[in-house]
């Protein structure tokens, strides 16, 4: 047995593969949603698919990594060859989220014998569908809403299956950034696998599992400690959301367990509005690391006490078919409605709700100066949701986000057929309450050319909640004024058009009020 210091110099080094993995991504992608933004997700797994480390970015998106890889794993681990390097986006095949969210996995061989996975995911500008920046709001399939690759090989015994690149390439209107940023996830791959087999040369396969283990071991622990902290029982919640829906969850807590129960909810739509229950594993995992244990630590023995109940068919639990493409709406408001949930069973705990919202934005087009095609997808910042004893933070990404960026004005009007006519904070709402919610974020953007624009966001008419008896905190809302003097108010829109000279209002909510 390896003595304590060993084990945590080996846990450092796979900690660092999974950095050095975000930080290879970050320097060589071609998108700005993922050298600027950081809509991105690294991590390291082992053999069987289990998380042992994960670099920066968005939480959630690290969440999809072990899934993704386990779906390979189950599909191909009888027949893994060395120099092996997977694809997949579909939520049916270890995707989890839309189809625009790729992720790359490639097994990282020692001594003949797969001994871990690296696993990157991003999200690439366009993957082919409906409208520019595949996120089309009027489809009923999954079919309409991009390629699908459902956890095939890229690369066979290292070497590029070409007709692959091919389709991927073919079937997205930017070919050439698709190309780049696919090879920088390779790369990142490559990187931290070069990492990962150091370790194992210098202490061997044996210390290096017996370190993954103790790391398991050490994240169940604090799990389980941060869970006999809480109060035991059972606390329901129901809330109506934008389209009248009700939604509900029940959550059991005991010194063992954190059951979350989504039971009894509305049936998939045929619109683009679910998430596959991996998802709502992934909200219920953000709930639980927070309650129980909310340091950076993250692996899989950390969600070990964490059960979810689902129903096959229902909007948290999709079938094969269902289209995914705003997803992410879907898993935010699930993720929002289970913090109110604890946040009313454990007063003084937890913050009032948030802008609960990515406000996924996309125009797309051709540059008014170079003629080149360009997709901006951009996600919105907003208010988070004031304490007890303190205010509401201003201009924060969601609470989904992490470790993300906005993209700087500068890059926005060089790389875009855009002007940023401005980028603010939202006028406050009428103080109310010891604590008001923070403020969102109005932006305003000018189509320089014929553009096209696809939108998606919540909270719109339902306001975010407050704590206690506060008055409740503000609603986001997108607004197009045409050049013409006409305003149009929307929700969700996709593959609406854009003239030179129409501009899009976005202003987000005002967290909750204490």
């Amino acid at each position: 047995m390896a003595d304590p210091f060993t084990l945590s110099v080996i846990q450092a080094g796979l900690e660092n593969a999974a950095e050095e993995m975000f930080s290879v991504l970050r320097k060589t992608a071609m998108s700005p949603i993922i050298y600027e933004v950081l809509d991105v997700g690294t991590g390291v797994t082992d053999a069987a698919g289990r998380l042992v480390s994960s670099g920066a970015g968005i939480p959630t998106f690290v969440g999809v990594l072990d899934k993704a890889v386990q779906t390979i794993v189950a599909r191909h681990g009888d027949s893994l060859r060395e120099g092996d390097i997977f694809i997949t986006n579909d939520p049916n095949h270890g995707g989890v989220t839309h189809l625009n969210d790729v992720v790359i996995a490639k097994p990282a061989f020692h001594e003949g014998k797969c001994v871990a996975w690296t696993a990157s995911i991003a999200h690439w500008g366009d993957i082919g569908g409906k409208v520019p920046g595949s996120m089309a709001t009027d489809v009923t399939e999954i079919f309409a809403e991009g390629l699908r690759l459902p956890a095939v090989r890229l690369f066979e015994a290292g070497t590029p299956l070409q007709g692959v690149f091919d389709i991927i390439e073919t079937n997205s209107r930017l070919p050439d950034f698709v190309r780049g940023d696919l090879w920088a996830q390779i790369a990142a791959s490559k990187s931290a696998e070069a990492q990962i087999l150091t370790l194992f040369d210098k202490f061997g396969a044996e210390t290096v599992s017996e370190a993954i283990e103790d790391a398991f071991k050490t994240g169940r622990a604090r799990a389980l400690s941060g869970l006999a902290a809480l109060p035991n029982g059972r606390y329901e919640i129901e809330e109506q959301q934008d389209d009248g829906a009700i939604w509900r969850a029940a959550i059991t807590v005991t010194d063992e367990r954190f059951t979350v129960d989504l039971r009894g909810n509305p049936t998939q739509q045929a619109a683009p509005y679910n998430t596959s229950r991996d998802g709502a594993v992934i909200s219920s995992q953000m709930i639980f690391k927070a309650l129980c244990d909310p340091e950076r630590f993250a692996n899989s023995g950390s969600f070990s006490p964490l059960e979810v109940i689902t129903e096959e068919g229902t909007i948290f639990h999709a079938g094969p078919t269902a289209p995914q493409g705003y997803y992410f709406e879907t898993r935010i408001r699930l993720f929002d409605m289970l913090w109110q949930c604890m946040a009313r069973a454990l007063p003084g705990r937890l913050p009032a709700g948030s802008f609960s919202s990515i406000f996924g934005t996309v125009i797309a087009g051709n540059h008014p100066d170079t003629g080149r095609k360009y997709t901006m997808v951009e996600p919105q910042m907003g208010g988070w949701g004031a304490t007890e004893e303190r205010d509401g933070v201003d201009a924060m990404f969601s609470t989904s986000h992490g470790d993300t960026f906005n993209c700087p004005v500068e890059i926005c009007e060089a790389r875009y057929g855009l002007n940023v006519i401005h980028k603010s904070l939202t006028e406050a709402l009428p103080q109310t309450g010891r604590h008001h919610g923070g403020r969102g974020v109005s932006v305003l953007y000018e189509a320089r050319a014929e553009a096209s624009l696809s939108a998606g966001y919540t909270r719109a008419i339902v306001p975010v909640w407050s704590l206690d008896e506060a008055p409740p905190g503000g609603v986001n809302a997108l607004k197009i004024q045409r050049k013409s003097g006409e305003t149009e108010y929307h929700r969700f829109i996709s593959g609406t058009r854009l003239a030179p000279g129409d501009r899009v209002l976005i202003e987000t909510a005002q967290g909750g009020n204490a």
